[in-house]
This record gives structure tokens, C-alpha cells and sequence, in this order.
């Protein structure tokens, strides 16, 4: 049977036209690539084209089976009806990835029309490279550029992580556009090999699909950010953006050390023990080629934090790595934002708020639109007890990257904090629907749904948390308020024997919620000998509202610094940008400022 078969692939050369067919194939792709740079073509017609060949592929089949060497030379009614049916599978295939004009083309590129003339939305660059490796390599110079453009004060930019969620859903560009409410698009590609790169960049008016510029790049890798500030300047210079201040350019490192901190950064947003690990790794790497890279230090300092705050440091030492990293970064360049944002957060963590609103006003003064820097602002404003200014800065937020886990789950915090439960719920319903496995997400829901009065869906929703710390953390809870004791003592005494030594705070927090106010304040008591982190919110956590009447409450918080009165005291202001989000029309800044206490 399989002789048979052979003899007639041997008989009608089909591995001969297969051969001959992939070979043309494989060398038309690296010309088309250069034509198309060449041309302004888009992405989109790279891509039909290549489907064009790979339907091609099929059609060559059909032909060499019957017009082999040796085959028939007259095309029948079969071969008619498969040539029919490959032709239009290729058809379908093609208008599946540029469709024609429908009324949601339309209607986004109407849209489109409308949205600021100096919004922009920079897609991830599609990693051409043999290497899928690379991908955060080419992810990471679109990012870098994202952020660059940022930093052009008359250009409203989407956020990166809003964009970057558009990456491979098969929308055309006005689809695109109108999800992000922006007037143009910057798409593009990276090859990379050893050293050598190709960077192509289209620049792409949405309303009509018309490529107001293009530009290909073969350079060397130590030419990197030359080429990135290059595309900056001409996405400003033909969008025709009046300048406020000279042109912002990128911070040059080594080559080598670039590509290292690119990894780095990408690993450590799986927030996992592992990729912690692998991420401090390359950031060591980097800083050793480079030991004058800020970005890196700051990079690191994130790490150290994220890493005590999920119990793989211990606080001592979490904190204490977490400053040296930020201050290396800070001596290098004394304006560098968002390490004086990241010294804010330290200062939060470690229970000094008017230390926290000096780094923070100074990061707002040098980057105003950065949102890590408004994000962590938002905390700020939370531990201060100034609920009402805290949200406005967490929905600026959202409005700016919609679809930012991040970005919602902390939103949710603050609705939580604020006692908006049915909106916190909604947030982390959102949080859970784009990203399943969000570390928390479960536990707050769980919490939100609890403090609302539905103990069993609260219950549900701790059962469903991943991670450990928290979902202890959530039954000790759930099964108190469900009357079941037993149950609730279990959760407790098992994360006070793994986790109390760090978190004394939390545990005061269980006794609270319980009602089991002399316990809760001798936790409060350890919490304090360890500078427990948790402390900074105590003003606005709900789990503690069952000692708001206790006599020892107020002296308590006067003790470290968080009594109403005090906190009045600490001066912090938030000017938001834009009132609508980075692409919005909005022109009059808006602000979220307080200097006494939403809630105490």
C-alpha cells in the first residue's frame, strides 16, 4: 500500500514541486519584507500576501498531481472543482484577516474620526525573528517607545497595557483605534539576529487606513535607541505636533545590558516566585554590564517589594534591598520619576506618609502622566483616609488603560476601602474575567461580597483563591461570619503558624473582624515592634470598624501617626493631566486633593 502510494508521489514529482514551491516561497518572504517597507505598505497586506501563498501551496498540490511529469495534461471536472474550492477557502481566509468595509468598519473608523488628532496607539511590534524568544524583545522596544511618546506632552497616548491586550485578535486598524479612542496608530516589526536588527515602523491614520509615514531600519544593535528616538521625532514631526519643550530621547545603556533588563522586566510581571527569581538574575546581569542604568535599579527595587509584600522576603530585608536599589537609581539621575516613586511606595510601606508625599509630589512634578506614579499616588491618598481624591485618581487611571488588571483590581481596592461594595464587586468581577488567575482577586471579591452580607458567595469566592496567604486569610474570615467556628480557628492557627511573623497586622485583623477586640489589639501590638507594611492602611480598613467604638482606638492611632488629626496635616495634591483619559478631549486639568479625611 505505502509502496503504491510512494510511486505515485515518485510518478506525478510532488515532492519535487513541494520542494521547488517552498524554496521560491522562503525567498519571496525576506524581498516582500523589504518591499513593503520600502512601499508603506501595512501589515496587513504582508499578511494577505502570505496567506496568498500559503493558499498557493495547496493549489500547487492539485496542479502537480495532475500535470506531474507524467500526469494527465488536460484539467477535468475534478481538478476544476478542487482548484474552485482551494481558490475560495483562500478567499475566506484573506477577507478573515482584511475585511472589506461592514458597518462596524464604519462605524469605528466614524469613530476614529472624532478622536483627538494628536492621540496615538502604539501596537507591540510583531517579532519577525527565527527566535519566538525574542518576543519580549520586540514587545519591549514598542513599550519603550510607547513610553517615550508619553513623555511628549501635546500627544495623547493609550496606555500600554490597553494595546497591548489588542495584540492578535484579527482587528483591522479603525477597529483598533475606536476600542482605544485614538486618530492614528504606530505598528511595526523587529528581525533580530546576533547583532543585526531590521526595525520597520508604519505610522497609520485611521480614519482612512492612509500610512502617513513608514521607515525601515538595518542597523546594529548598539544602534537601538538612536533608532527608537529617530521614530519618535518623525512620528512628532508628521503628526505635526507643536512641541511644549525640547524632544524627550531614551536613556542609552549598553546594548547588551538593554536586552537583559528588556527580560527582566517582562518576567517580573508574572509576579511568581520563579520569575522573580529569573528577573533579579537578569537585572544582575545587566547591572553588571551597566552598572549606571537607572531603569534597572528601579526595576530591582520593584522586585524586592512585590516580593515582600507576597512573603518571599522577609521585611527587614525586602526593604532594605528595595532602598538601596531606588537611591543607586537616584544618584545616578536625581530627576529620574519614577525612582522617587518608587522610594513614595517604600516610605508608605514603612509607615512614614509625609516622607511618601515629598517623593510623591516630586515624582508628579517631573512625570505627571506616568501611571505607575499616579497609581501608587492613589495608594498614598488611601492610607491618608482621602477615599473621595483616591478613587478620582484610580478611575483616571482605568479611563486611561481600560483593560489594565492592574489598574481595575486596584480601583476595586479603593471601592472596598470607601465602603462602595457593590462597585468593588463589579471591578473584580472585570479583574477575573480578563485575567482568571489575578493573585487576590478571589479573596477581595470574597471580601466584598462578605462585608456586603452574602457570607456563602463569599465564601465561594475564597475557596477559588490561588494563592495561599490569601486564601487562608479569606476562610478565617467566610467561616466566621457563616457561624462555623471550628472551621474558622482551623484557617486562623494555620496562617499564624506560616505567615504571622511578617504580617502580625493581618492577624489583627482577623481578630477584629471576629470581634475579638483584646487579641486584635495585641497583634497591633506586634505589628507595630515589626513595622508591619499593613499598617499604613489601618485608617480605612474595614476589618477593623468593630473598634472604632473601643477606647483604645483612637490613642492607638494617634500612637503611629494615623488619628484623623494627623493625617490632616500630611499636604498631598493630585493634578490629573486629562480629565478623560489619555485620548479624551478633555484640556482643563482636573485635581484630586484633600487635606482632611474621608473616612477615618
Amino acid at each position: 500500500m505505502l509502496e503504491e502510494f510512494f510511486a505515485q508521489l515518485k510518478e506525478h514529482k510532488l515532492v519535487q514541486w513541494t520542494l521547488g514551491y517552498l524554496a521560491v516561497s522562503f525567498t519571496l518572504i525576506p524581498v516582500l519584507d523589504i518591499v513593503a517597507s520600502r512601499f508603506g505598505w501595512s501589515q496587513t497586506a504582508v499578511r494577505c500576501i502570505i496567506i496568498g501563498l500559503a493558499t498557493g501551496f495547496f493549489v500547487m498540490l492539485v496542479i502537480a498531481w495532475y500535470h506531474g511529469e507524467r500526469g494527465e495534461q488536460r484539467v477535468n471536472h475534478v481538478e476544476k472543482s478542487l482548484l474552485a474550492v482551494l481558490v475560495l477557502l483562500g478567499v475566506i481566509a484573506m477577507w478573515r484577516i482584511a475585511p472589506v468595509p461592514t458597518e462596524r468598519v464604519r462605524a469605528a473608523t466614524s469613530a476614529t474620526a472624532a478622536a483627538p488628532p494628536h492621540s496615538i496607539a502604539v501596537l507591540p511590534f510583531i517579532n519577525m525573528s527565527s527566535d519566538q524568544d525574542q518576543d519580549y524583545f520586540a514587545e519591549g522596544i514598542s513599550e519603550d517607545l510607547l513610553n517615550l511618546l508619553t513623555r511628549v506632552q501635546p500627544l495623547q497616548v493609550a496606555a500600554r497595557t490597553s494595546s497591548f491586550a489588542l495584540q492578535g485578535k484579527g482587528l483591522g486598524i479603525p477597529e483598533i483605534a475606536a476600542r482605544l479612542h485614538v486618530a492614528n496608530v504606530l505598528e511595526g516589526s523587529v528581525r533580530k539576529a546576533g547583532d543585526e536588527l531590521r526595525i520597520t515602523a508604519q505610522l497609520v491614520r485611521a480614519s482612512d487606513g492612509y500610512e502617513i509615514w513608514s521607515q525601515s531600519y538595518d542597523r546594529k544593535l548598539e544602534d537601538i535607541f538612536a533608532i527608537q528616538d529617530g521614530i519618535a521625532a518623525d512620528v512628532v514631526e508628521n503628526l505635526k505636533v507643536k512641541l511644549l519643550g525640547a524632544l524627550p530621547t531614551l536613556r542609552a545603556t549598553d546594548p547588551k545590558a538593554y536586552v537583559l533588563y528588556l527580560q527582566a522586566r517582562e518576567l517580573g510581571r508574572l509576579q511568581t516566585d520563579e520569575a522573580f527569581k529569573s528577573s533579579d538574575a537578569l537585572f544582575h546581569q545587566a547591572l553588571a554590564i551597566d552598572p549606571g542604568y537607572a531603569p534597572a535599579w528601579v526595576g530591582l527595587a520593584r522586585n524586592y517589594l512585590n516580593e515582600l509584600l507576597d512573603g518571599l522576603l522577609p521585611n527587614d530585608q525586602g526593604f532594605r534591598q528595595a532602598r538601596e536599589a531606588t537611591e543607586k537609581a537616584l544618584a545616578i539621575d536625581p530627576d529620574y520619576a519614577p525612582a522617587h516613586a518608587e522610594l513614595g511606595y517604600l516610605a508608605i510601606l514603612q509607615n512614614d506618609l509625609p516622607s511618601a508625599a515629598q517623593h510623591f509630589q516630586r515624582a508628579l512634578a517631573l512625570d505627571p502622566s506616568d501611571l505607575k506614579v499616579l497609581d501608587n499616588s492613589a495608594t498614598l491618598l488611601q492610607s491618608l483616609g482621602r477615599m473621595n481624591p483616591a478613587i478620582a485618581v484610580a478611575e483616571y487611571n482605568v479611563a486611561r488603560d481600560p483593560v489594565n488588571t492592574l489598574a481595575l483590581h486596584n480601583l476595586g481596592i479603593n471601592y472596598l476601602a470607601a465602603g462602595r461594595f457593590d462597585e468593588a464587586i463589579a471591578e473584580f468581577r472585570t479583574v477575573l474575567s480578563l485575567s482568571p488567575d489575578f493573585g487576590g482577586a478571589h479573596r477581595n471579591l470574597g471580601e466584598a461580597l462578605l462585608f456586603k452580607g452574602d457570607a456563602p458567595a463569599a465564601l465561594a469566592e475564597m475557596q477559588q483563591e490561588k494563592i495561599e496567604i490569601w486564601r487562608l486569610a479569606g476562610l478565617t474570615l467566610a467561616y466566621h461570619a457563616l457561624g462555623q467556628k471550628a472551621q474558622s480557628d482551623g484557617a486562623l492557627a494555620t496562617w499564624i503558624a506560616r505567615y504571622s511573623k511578617d504580617h502580625p497586622y493581618v492577624v489583627a485583623s482577623f481578630y477584629a473582624y471576629r470581634g475579638e477586640a483584646d487579641q486584635a489589639f495585641q497583634w497591633l501590638d506586634k505589628a507595630v515592634q515589626s513595622a508591619d507594611p499593613g499598617l499604613s492602611f489601618i485608617p480605612v480598613d474595614n476589618h477593623f470598624d468593630s473598634l472604632h467604638a473601643d477606647p483604645r482606638w483612637l490613642p492607638f492611632l494617634r500612637r503611629i501617626g494615623k488619628a484623623p488629626e494627623q493625617l490632616a496635616k500630611i499636604l498631598f495634591t493630585v493634578t490629573l493631566p486629562e480629565a478623560g483619559g489619555a485620548a479624551s478631549d478633555a484640556t482643563a486639568p482636573t485635581s484630586a486633593t484633600s487635606t482632611s479625611t474621608d473616612k477615618p
